[in-house]
């Protein structure tokens, strides 16, 4: 399993989910097989969202359809606060 790791700052997130929801269909086919969305429990305008994906080609594809076609424009992304931090993710067996 490979986890396309994101982490930014929200304006709202009511406004946040709204548009995250709208994407639902498009993380479907795009491979994404799980997710998760968590904050900080001190700071409930920080995100932290888990993307799971089978292979990393699948994951690097859609960091770069986020990077191109959601993050760089306020009217799909209109809670985003700052500037997202990425990394990719390989799951590791710790004995």
């Amino acid at each position: 399993m490979k986890t396309l790791h994101i982490e930014h700052p929200i304006a709202d997130f009511g406004v946040w989910k709204e548009a995250f929801d709208r994407f639902a269909q498009i993380r479907q086919d795009s491979g994404v097989c799980a997710h998760r969305v968590q904050h900080p429990v001190d700071d409930p305008h920080y995100l932290i969202i888990d993307l799971d994906f089978t292979t990393t080609t699948e994951a690097t594809a859609f960091l770069g359809f986020l990077q191109t076609k959601v993050w760089s424009s306020p009217e799909t992304a209109p809670a985003l606060a700052g500037a997202p931090k990425t990394r990719i993710l390989d799951l590791v067996e710790a004995q």
